[in-house]
């Protein structure tokens, strides 16, 4: 005995951009520029990754041996991570020093994942909860 099962698949329709932003509204209020315009600098990245391996609050002059630019513009980097939140100044007299806002930063790395993962298309990505607006 031979048993026939037809399903129809309903494939996703794609959404114009201006259905998208309608729909997955989330993410436009984590894609923060100043944010992505902090870490989009070579420098400052890696300044910041020195900031994240040391784990503890260093000066200007400490940051600045992680590369080859002046004091004065490790100085303007570290002031821009610190205006996106990246990191967190403390001043004594007049040293400054800097620390990584670990939590501020974590957090807004997960939410911006959970909220790409929300609207991601099923098809592209195996583990995607959904569609962007529960779509399947």
């Amino acid at each position: 005995m031979y048993i026939c099962i037809m399903v129809q698949v309903r494939k996703r329709r794609t959404m114009t951009p201006v259905q998208a932003s309608a729909c997955c509204r989330p993410i436009d209020d984590l894609l923060d520029p100043e944010l992505f315009k902090a870490l989009s600098d070579p420098t400052r990245s890696r300044l910041l990754g020195c900031l994240v391996k040391c784990g503890c609050a260093c000066t200007v002059s400490d940051v600045g041996e992680c590369c080859t630019v002046d004091l004065s513009v490790v100085s303007r980097h570290l002031s821009l991570l610190e205006r996106a939140g990246v990191v967190q100044s403390s001043k004594t007299g007049r040293t400054v020093h800097y620390v990584v806002d670990y939590a501020h930063l974590c957090r807004t790395m997960r939410a911006i994942a959970d909220a790409i993962e929300q609207c991601c298309p099923a098809e592209q990505l195996p583990g995607c909860a959904r569609g962007c607006c529960g779509a399947r």
